[in-house]
C-alpha cells in the first residue's frame, strides 16, 4: 500500500473483495428499489394521468429524475462488471491490476453519458447543466441515486397516498348523495322550491370537481407531516371533503324531517285542529264571561276579548291542501310553525279568560272571606251580636247585589273583620239585666 496514485493508496487484494461485495451488496439493494419504483403503481398511475398543477410540475421533473436514476444506474452496473472482469483476471491481482481496480472503485472513473430527455428537467443539483457527460466515483454515483430515488419515491407515495384514500371516499359519498336525491325527489324536495334541493345541487357541483381536481392534482390535497423526512410524510387534505360530507348530513335531516312529516302529518294536523279548537272556546268562554263581568261587577275595566284567531285557520286550511297534494317539503315547516303558534294562541285565550274573570274572583274570594268570619264569630257565640250582624248584613247587600261595586264592598267586608277581630279580642261579662250595647264603644 506504499505506491500511490490520484485515487489513493493502492487497494490490496483483500481491500478489493471487500469492496467488491459492498458494491455488489449496494448494487442488488439499488435494482431492487428501483425495480419497485418502477412498478408502484403510483407511478403507472401518474404516468398515465391527464396532470395538472403542482402535480404536473413535480412529475415532470420526478419523471426525469426516474429517468436519470437508470442511466446512474446503468454506469453504476457497467463499472461494478469491468471491476469484477478485471479481479477475476487472476487469482492473485497483480499491481498493475489492483491500480487499476482502485481507481475503478475510489476514483472518479464512472461516465454518465448526458442527453436532454435525461437531464432536460432533473433537479438542477443533480443535473449538470450545459455537460454532454459527467463522471462520478462510485460512492458519489451512490449518493446520487439515493438522493434522485428519495425525492421520486417521496412524490409517487404521496400522490398514490391521495389517490388510494380520497377518490374512493368522494365515489362513496356521491352515492350517498345520490341516494339522498333520490330520496328527495320522491318528497318533493327540488331545487328552486326547497333550500336542501338546492344544497343538494350544490354538493353535487363541488363534489365531481373535487373528483377531478383530486385525480388531476393529487399532491393538491396533501399536507406534509411537520418534521418528517420520511417518504410520504403526512396525510391527505379533506377539508372540502369533510364540510360537503357535513353539509349531506345536515341536507339528509332535513329530508328525515320531511318524510317524518309525511307519516305523522294527519296526526300533527288533528291535534292542530284540536288546539285552535280548545283556543276558540276559550275565546268563546271569555266573552260570555265579560259580558257576566259587566252586568254584575260595577266600576271595573273589563279587557276586551279578541275574535277567533282567522289567520292561523287559513294556515291550517293551506296544512291540509299541502298534505292532500303530498307537498311535504311545504307542510314540513308549515306545521312547525303552527303548531308553536297554536300553543301560543290557547296560552292567550286562557290568560285572557283570566283577566276577564278576575273581578268575579276578587269578589268570589270576598264573599268566602265574609262567610269564613261569620263562621268563626259563631263559633265564639258571638253570632247574635247585633253589631256584627248589621255589619254582616251591609258587606253581604253589597256583595250579593248586581252591580257589585267591588271597592265599597271590600271596604264593608274589612269593616267586618275589625268588628269581629275587636268582639273576640274583648273580654266576656256574664250578662245580668240584658244584652249589653256596644255600639258606644266603636
Amino acid at each position: 500500500m506504499g505506491v500511490t496514485d490520484p485515487a489513493g493508496p493502492v487497494m490490496d487484494r483483500d481491500e478489493v473483495d471487500r469492496a467488491l461485495a459492498r458494491l455488489g451488496a449496494e448494487h442488488e439493494a439499488i435494482e431492487t428499489s428501483l425495480l419497485a419504483l418502477q412498478d408502484h403503481a403510483g407511478r403507472r398511475l401518474l404516468e398515465g394521468a391527464e396532470l395538472t398543477g403542482t402535480t404536473r410540475e413535480r412529475w415532470t421533473t420526478a419523471d426525469a429524475s426516474i429517468t436519470l436514476l437508470w442511466a446512474y444506474f446503468d454506469a453504476y452496473t457497467d463499472a461494478l462488471r469491468s471491476a469484477r472482469e478485471i479481479r477475476a483476471r487472476r487469482r492473485w491481482s497483480s499491481r498493475e491490476d489492483l491500480v487499476e481496480l482502485t481507481e475503478l472503485l475510489r476514483g472518479d472513473s464512472v461516465t454518465v453519458a448526458g442527453s436532454a430527455t435525461a437531464t432536460a428537467n432533473a433537479p438542477t443539483l443533480l443535473s449538470a447543466a450545459g455537460r454532454l457527460s459527467e463522471r462520478f466515483s462510485l460512492v458519489t454515483l451512490v449518493d446520487r441515486m439515493n438522493e434522485l430515488y428519495a425525492t421520486s419515491l417521496d412524490m409517487v407515495v404521496t400522490a398514490d397516498a391521495v389517490w388510494s384514500a380520497l377518490p374512493a371516499r368522494i365515489d362513496l359519498l356521491a352515492a350517498e348523495l345520490q341516494r339522498t336525491r333520490n330520496l328527495a325527489h320522491s318528497v318533493g324536495v327540488r331545487p328552486g322550491e326547497h333550500p336542501a334541493g338546492d344544497d343538494l345541487e350544490r354538493i353535487t357541483r363541488i363534489l365531481t370537481k373535487l373528483r377531478e381536481d383530486v385525480v388531476s392534482d393529487p399532491l393538491g390535497f396533501w399536507v406534509p407531516a411537520q418534521g418528517s423526512s420520511a417518504p410520504g410524510g403526512g396525510r391527505p387534505d379533506t377539508t372540502v371533503y369533510d364540510r360537503e360530507a357535513q353539509a349531506l348530513e345536515e341536507v339528509r335531516r332535513e329530508i328525515d324531517a320531511v318524510l317524518t312529516v309525511r307519516q305523522d302529518a294527519e296526526a300533527r294536523l288533528i291535534r292542530l285542529r284540536d288546539v285552535l279548537s280548545r283556543a276558540d272556546r276559550t275565546l268563546a268562554e271569555a266573552r260570555t264571561a265579560r259580558g257576566e263581568v259587566l252586568a254584575k261587577i260595577a266600576a271595573t275595566e273589563v279587557p276586551v276579548v279578541s275574535g277567533p284567531p282567522t289567520a292561523l285557520q287559513e294556515q291550517l286550511a293551506a296544512a291540509a291542501e299541502y298534505r292532500r297534494t303530498a307537498q311535504w317539503h311545504r307542510l314540513s315547516p308549515l306545521l312547525e310553525s303552527l303548531e308553536q303558534q297554536a300553543e301560543d294562541e290557547l296560552l292567550r285565550a286562557r290568560e285572557s279568560l283570566t283577566a276577564v274573570t278576575a273581578p268575579l274572583a276578587v269578589r268570589a274570594e270576598l264573599r268566602g272571606r265574609l262567610d269564613a268570619y261569620k263562621a268563626k264569630v259563631a263559633r265564639h257565640g258571638l253570632a247574635e251580636d247585633p253589631f256584627l250582624i248589621e255589619r254582616y248584613d251591609a258587606a253581604r247587600r253589597m256583595l250579593w247585589s248586581a252591580p257589585c261595586d267591588l271597592r265599597v264592598a271590600e271596604q264593608a267586608v274589612l269593616r267586618y273583620q275589625r268588628a269581629a277581630a275587636e268582639a273576640l279580642a274583648a273580654p266576656r261579662v256574664p250578662q245580668q239585666s240584658g244584652p249589653e250595647d256596644r255600639r258606644g264603644e266603636q
